[in-house]
């Protein structure tokens, strides 16, 4: 049979091609139709999985503005209030008391600080490079990703397609089950033959019945298999009608190894991931020799704070017993000047004297408490710290990233390798696939014309309905055949589209 007449037939045997309508908008229904780019956009805006990870693509650009960040400095504020109640305190072996402070206040404090620290090291520089990479690996998984779900929806699609040519085919046989049921009753009735033909023939048309209920099963469980694909719920779209309408013609693989195998460098999802992942770990290695970097801080803060006794009395205390102290001392110095041989002329001691202006100033200058802050010395400092010995960790640590860096060389060039192999027997396989077809379409014809023939004969008397049912289970076995053979054929040029990374059929 020529390619032609092949193509016509396998176009009548599936649905009519449309055109290529627009993605279906999140939170909308299904459409009653749908091809399979139809299929494929709505699986990209609402499969779970592929949702999950596209959330990644978020935290890689986080995290390259993260590492740039690393190039300001932090800060940092914190403020605080405290309550320290009455009573001795100790200073080392002392105590107020023995001081001479007694009958210590409890006492109001709060205080703040702003800080500002600087750090700058080879990390920190190499930073923005290693979250980029990152990024770029996130962005290949993501492709994988949505690559797997495109050849997980396309077989999801064919394999729906596949079962309603099944249905189609059980209902055919059917059909001619029925035909020949007609047939024998028409013999019995003129004498031709015996009642055990119509008790066959009704037996075969009773198992024609439960390969269509069966075939009615399977166009239902694929059907459903693909709205799973789509991430659509299944209580809501069960019962919704679904037909699907793209075309899948059956076309000579006239494609190249070298053309595939080219294509599938630049654009294998898996190679691409894994050429992320080496490039990742080229800096990584990178990263790794920052220990034996030196690290430059700087760092500067701000800080007050608040003192605030809850009496006075006190303060007030220890201000008397220095007014009477001075003019104790001003007493002596007066005597002492008397006792002279050229006596001093006395120091007027009635200037040492405790005001009502003093108390007042003390309560005033106590009154401080939340936010009276006295300022604390600014303070800022630059350190330089330079790596000498750490122990064995940072050459573990460089050294296990040069394993993994050569590790995910060998994986691309494992990669690089197995595509060369699987093209080349996927494009084997798929021409193969595509002869077999073509000599499964004959075999159909074939069985067809025999089924004919086998009628006409047993109407003649010639074969027993045993030879008639032997003709029908022979086309029956070609359909299926055929049917296998076609769409054993597309399963391999979807599995070769995923590895070559590109749709390869229009």
């Amino acid at each position: 049979m020529t390619k032609a007449v092949l193509a016509l037939a396998l176009a009548a045997s599936m649905l009519p091609a449309a055109l290529i309508a627009q993605a279906l908008p999140a939170g909308e229904s299904l459409p009653p139709s749908l091809t399979l780019e139809q299929a494929l956009d709505i699986a990209r805006q609402t499969n779970p999985g592929l949702r999950q990870t596209l959330n990644d693509a978020d935290l890689a650009d986080w995290d390259v503005r993260e590492a740039y960040s690393r190039f300001f400095p932090t800060a940092s504020a914190s403020a605080g209030v405290q309550w320290q109640g009455a009573g001795e305190q100790t200073f080392g072996s002392l105590t107020l008391g023995d001081l001479g402070f007694t009958d210590q206040p409890s006492y109001y404090l709060s205080n703040y600080r702003l800080g500002l620290t600087y750090t700058l090291d080879w990390a920190t520089l190499r930073g923005p490079a290693q979250a980029k990479a990152g990024r770029r690996t996130t962005e290949a998984q993501i492709g994988a990703a949505e690559a797997g779900l495109v050849t997980q929806v396309t077989n999801a699609y064919l394999e729906v397609l596949r079962r309603q040519e099944a249905l189609r085919v059980a209902r055919l046989q059917l059909e001619n089950s029925d035909f020949n049921l007609r047939l024998a009753q028409a013999q019995l009735a003129v004498g031709a033959v015996t009642g055990i033909d119509v008790g066959q023939a009704e037996v075969q048309v009773g198992r024609s019945r439960v390969q269509v209920l069966q075939a009615e099963n399977g166009v239902e469980t694929a059907r459903l298999r693909l709205l799973q694909q789509l991430g659509q719920p299944i209580s809501q779209v069960r019962d919704q009608p679904l037909e699907l309408t793209t075309q899948f013609g059956l076309s000579e693989p006239t494609w190249d190894v070298e053309s595939l195998e080219a294509q599938a460098r630049q654009s294998n999802p898996t190679l691409r991931t894994r050429r992320a992942s080496r490039e990742s770990a080229d800096i990584g290695m990178s990263v790794a020799r920052s220990s034996y970097m030196p690290t430059l801080s700087l760092s500067t803060a701000w800080s007050g704070f608040t003192r605030e006794a809850s009496s006075t009395d006190f303060q007030v205390a220890q201000a008397q017993q220095q007014i009477a102290g001075s003019i104790a001392q001003c007493i002596a110095t007066n005597d002492l000047y008397s006792r002279l041989a050229n006596p001093l002329p006395p120091i007027d001691c009635s200037r040492f004297t405790f005001t009502d202006v003093q108390r007042q100033r003390i309560i005033a200058q106590n009154d401080q408490f939340p936010f009276g802050f006295q300022q604390s010395p600014l303070t800022v400092s630059l350190q330089l710290s330079i790596p000498i010995f750490q122990g064995l960790g940072r050459e573990r640590n460089l050294a296990a990233a040069r394993l993994q860096r050569d590790d995910l060389v060998e994986q691309v060039r494992e990669q690089e390798i197995a595509l060369e192999a699987d093209i080349a027997i996927g494009l084997a396989n798929a021409r193969t696939a595509y002869e077999s077809a073509l000599i499964e379409e004959s075999n159909r014809l074939l069985a067809e014309q025999q089924l004919r023939l086998a009628r006409e004969r047993y109407q003649l008397g010639e074969i027993t309905f045993v030879d008639l049912v032997a003709a029908q289970t022979v086309l029956a076995q070609a359909e299926a055949d055929r049917i296998s053979a076609i769409f054993a054929y597309h399963d391999l040029v979807t599995s070769l589209e995923a590895l070559v990374g590109t749709p390869l059929r229009q």
